[in-house]
């Protein structure tokens, strides 16, 4: 299992264009080949920042969905809020406690 996780920072009055944007297209990511979660996060002293954790079946089924239109579509309507340049990581999960 790949978890991707993304880290993003918005200008304080694009918030509410970010999240219509991300609640308009969740599903269609969330249903995407390969995915088989999709969170969204808010840091809780620094109401700007956000992070996307998405889980993949393989490296292949994340580089399909970033090679798609739906990914091409939803980072092109995100990246124009960005303040700060954008992090992301894709990791290996060694464990998980429920």
């Amino acid at each position: 299992m790949l978890v991707r996780i993304v880290k993003m920072s918005f200008d304080l009055s694009k918030i509410e264009t970010f999240l219509k944007n991300f609640h308009k297209n969740k599903q269609h990511i969330r249903n995407f080949e390969g995915c088989k979660l999709l969170e969204l996060n808010q840091d809780i002293n620094n109401p700007s920042i956000f992070f996307t954790y998405s889980y993949w079946e393989s490296e292949n089924h994340l580089n399909a969905y970033r090679n798609s239109d739906l990914f091409k579509e939803v980072w092109n309507n995100t990246k124009i809020y960005f303040n700060e340049k954008p992090e992301a990581w894709s990791v290996t999960k060694v464990e998980s406690l429920p």
